[in-house]
């Protein structure tokens, strides 16, 4: 927390414990047993902040990291982390120059992507770092079906050119936050198909992965040469429904936080922020809290969103707005300044993300990764 006011002091930030992260990466490479730890750090880190959140999962144990966009690949890059690194969500009209001279990994899922790689490492006089992405059945990003061949195929192709090096193979699960569902079989026996497929085509795989969050603390069988956590690296569990974050060894990682800028004393019968969708029932004080959805505070947490105030729990009053959300703190003795919790780790009775996610009817992943870049990030731990 920041402590007393000062005039350089913001009235909303988020927090981020990044020994929490390096402790969660430990936590998350302990249950991978043989295999490496990728830690996905796409998305600005789920919110968190790329670079330092980067830092504390290799401290914590990661040997590779994981984005989706190139820029971030390469913003890591230029903050000096060279650690292998994989990006694999790019459009045809990409660049992949920069890419293959910091010898950034590039996944691929098609032949036009895999092509285009080829003639830039051809450009840059380089051999371009490569991993295969085959659909095992998410129907997303991958080669699918007959695709899959023409993909090994153009692979084989050019690595016998001495252009690529086919560095991995790898695919997606759908259901594995339901551990029993039938497809995560499924898929597990379709990539054990596919990467033998590529061997057979000649390609030898440094790495072969397919396990996310959920599938790396549920569903060891899928581990292969190395899990590739997301969510779970920042403290959250990805299976609610099967554990809590501490059941799993995790501690979140994020703290959002505001300070009250107006407390007023109002009737009974007031209504409250647009709409007046909230009517005060007695005489009470409400509190200002200056954070809104510009911020990542959901409009849907109108009326149901919980905040914690002098260690006490209370829910949204009315209607999030752009900037900012009341309280309807009854009598307690609240003054301007005061700290605002919206969510934390729990350790004093805050909610947490998932308790965010509960209300509003979404996930965790949601409420960290939405938070607003004007929003500061104060990092504390090693490496702050």
């Amino acid at each position: 927390m920041l402590g007393p006011m000062s005039t350089d002091q913001p009235t909303a930030w988020v927090t981020i414990d990044l020994d929490a992260i390096a402790s969660n990466v430990a936590s998350l490479k302990e249950r991978a047993g043989d295999a490496a730890v990728m830690a996905v750090v796409k998305g600005d880190a789920y919110g968190h902040g790329l670079v330092p959140s980067a830092r504390a999962a290799l401290r914590g144990g990661a040997t590779w990291l994981g984005v989706a966009q190139m820029a971030e690949a390469l913003e890591l890059r230029a903050a000096g982390v060279d650690a292998p690194l994989l990006t694999w969500l790019h459009a045809p009209g990409v660049n992949f120059a920069p890419a293959v001279r910091e010898g950034i990994d590039i996944g691929v899922p098609a032949v036009w992507e895999i092509e285009a790689v080829a003639q830039a490492a051809r450009d840059e006089g380089r051999t371009a770092r490569v991993q295969l992405k085959a659909d095992t059945g998410l129907a997303r990003n991958g080669a699918y079906g007959k695709d899959w061949d023409l993909l090994r195929d153009a692979a084989a192709r050019l690595q016998a050119e001495g252009v690529i090096d086919v560095t991995g193979v790898f695919t997606h699960f759908a259901y594995a936050d339901s551990p029993q569902h039938p497809t995560v079989l499924q898929q597990q026996e379709l990539f054990r198909e596919r990467v033998a497929d590529a061997e057979r085509a000649g390609l030898k795989p440094d790495v072969r992965h397919m396990s996310n969050s959920a599938a790396t603390l549920t569903t060891p069988s899928a581990a292969w040469d190395m899990v590739r956590p997301g969510l779970s690296v920042y403290g959250l569990t990805p299976v609610p429904d099967l554990g809590d974050a501490a059941s799993f060894g995790l501690r979140p990682a994020m703290t959002m936080a505001a300070r009250a800028t107006v407390v007023k004393r109002v009737p009974a019968g007031q209504g409250v922020s647009y709409g007046h969708t909230y009517v005060t029932p007695r005489e009470t004080t409400l509190v200002d809290v200056p954070a809104g959805y510009a911020d990542g505070v959901p409009r849907a947490a109108s009326a149901v969103g919980p905040v914690a105030i002098e260690g006490k729990r209370f829910t949204v009053a009315g209607r999030v707005c752009m900037d900012q959300f009341v309280v309807d703190v009854g009598d307690l003795p609240v003054e301007a300044g005061a700290e605002i919790v919206l969510f934390g780790p729990g350790d004093h009775g805050e909610p947490t993300a998932q308790d965010w996610a509960d209300a509003v009817g979404t996930i965790s992943y949601e409420i960290v990764t939405r938070i607003s870049s004007r929003l500061p990030r104060v990092y504390v731990g090693e490496g702050a």
